[in-house]
């Protein structure tokens, strides 16, 4: 089973830059996407950033060319790297690992971590 925990959340200002991590552990091989998601206060949570087994990655249109996704060679850390941060950045952002046994699929949540920032 895909474990998830999440680290680097806090407060930044305005312009500013912060990088988030997520450990991952358990049966590596079965993952076949990773992403970050965040979720504003009254909004729905919205997919942010992703990167697929093969290192495709995929953007939200509002983050594209500010924040980057990325892994560490042995896929044991994904990272969200933010910079010129806005005020509407603002949320709790989650770890997500799709994890795939056979033919079926589960989805893996980190425990989410508040990102802040102010004007």
């Amino acid at each position: 089973q895909v474990q998830l925990v999440e680290s680097g959340g806090g407060l930044v200002q305005a312009g500013g830059s912060l990088a988030l991590s997520c450990a991952v552990s358990g049966s590596i091989t079965s993952i076949t996407r990773m992403a970050w998601y965040r979720q504003p206060p009254g909004k729905p949570r919205d997919l942010v950033a992703s990167i697929t087994s093969g290192g495709s990655t995929n953007y939200a249109d509002s983050v594209k060319g500010r924040f980057t996704i990325s892994r560490d060679t042995a896929k044991t850390t994904v990272y969200l790297r933010m910079s010129s941060l806005k005020p509407e950045d603002t949320a709790v952002y989650y770890c997500h690992a799709k994890e795939r046994e056979r033919l079926y699929e589960y989805n893996i949540w980190g425990q989410g971590t508040q990102v802040t920032v102010s004007s």
